[in-house]
């Protein structure tokens, strides 16, 4: 049994490895443009929802 596990821990390992390899990372000038294209979403959304926010207060103390 001991033998078994030891030889599928070996294989899955081996296998990691593989896929390991077969990976692309992204190079650093991808990685920032990337990050700063989510910021700057989500500094929009941000305001958009501030505004939305605003304007259904105002609305709801209106009708009150």
């Amino acid at each position: 049994m001991f033998k078994r596990m030891t030889d599928s821990i070996r294989l899955f390992l081996t296998d990691v490895r593989a896929e390991l390899k077969k990976v692309s990372f992204p190079t650093r000038a991808e990685t920032i443009g990337s990050t700063t294209v989510v910021i700057v979403f989500c500094v929009i959304m941000s305001l958009y929802l501030s505004m939305v926010d605003s304007f259904l207060s105002w609305l709801v103390a209106k009708v009150i």
